[in-house]
């Protein structure tokens, strides 16, 4: 009996079901001759109602907080596909507020994934007492779009678990982008002609000066006025590099200065 009276005062303003249920074992529990299996199987029937709620309330939520969510502005770079895409940063301002005003918790974690060098991100969505797990894959191998190696394997990592946060958050509240990260890769800017813009081979130079250079791409982007590298001038090709180099050289002094 005390370990019942324990457990209501424990449990959250549960809904009208589970509250009658619990008021109907409380009440038996009373009874010096009730049948402690049948006791039991009325404390697990209980349970199995609770968890019904929970994960209604759940489902509830959810599509109260879609409801009030859309699409999300690209904010980024990605200098393997060149193309832009909304960062982990503007995904997770831009939803914080709404998924938490409806009650929702979203935490990360990581496990060995099904092949080498692949990281399974996982996200723990919890609303309600309920809890769903969502899994996405990353690679984690450091590899280009060439298949080239464009990063550290520690860089790798981070790069594949924030890139897997950011893919998790969008397919857990079903949010899309106003531009892709990757099918664009192919379009040029339709009012650029193929002889006044860089080539495939400046391109994939300016790709590795910006990753050398450790700098967001979006930086020179604006600086050059562009959306993608394809659509940078030819003729300002030489002072995009000399620009690249210049900044890597003030990173890599402001770090000098602090070691």
């Amino acid at each position: 009996m005390n370990q019942l009276a324990k457990m209501s005062e424990n449990i959250p303003q549960p809904a009208s079901e589970s509250a009658a249920a619990l008021s109907m074992i409380e009440r038996i529990a009373r009874d010096p001759s009730i049948d402690i299996a049948r006791l039991q199987e009325m404390q697990a029937m209980y349970e199995r109602i609770r968890v019904r709620e929970a994960k209604d309330h759940f489902n509830t939520a959810m599509s109260a907080a879609q409801a009030e969510m859309t699409t999300i502005s690209t904010d980024s770079g990605n200098p393997q596909t060149r193309s832009k895409y909304a960062s982990l940063a503007a995904i997770d301002r831009a939803l914080r507020p709404i998924y938490t005003k409806h009650g929702f918790s979203v935490t990360f974690d990581t496990d060995v994934g099904a092949a080498e060098n692949i990281i399974l991100v996982l996200a723990f969505v919890s609303c309600g007492g309920h809890e769903r797990i969502y899994k996405l894959p990353m690679p984690a191998d450091g590899k280009g779009a060439r298949g080239n190696d464009v990063m550290t394997k520690t860089h790798a990592t981070m790069s594949a678990v924030t890139y897997g946060r950011r893919g998790l958050l969008k397919m857990i509240f079903n949010i899309a982008e106003d531009d892709d990260d990757g099918n664009a890769a192919g379009r040029r800017s339709a009012t650029a002609g193929a002889k006044d813009t860089i080539g495939a081979d400046q391109v994939d130079e300016l790709q590795q000066l910006i990753m050398d250079a450790d700098m967001d791409i979006q930086k020179f982007y604006d600086r050059a006025k562009i959306n993608r590298l394809e659509e940078l001038a030819a003729a300002h090709f030489n002072q995009a590099k000399d620009w690249i180099k210049q900044q890597r050289q003030k990173n890599e002094r402001d770090l000098a200065a602090f070691s």
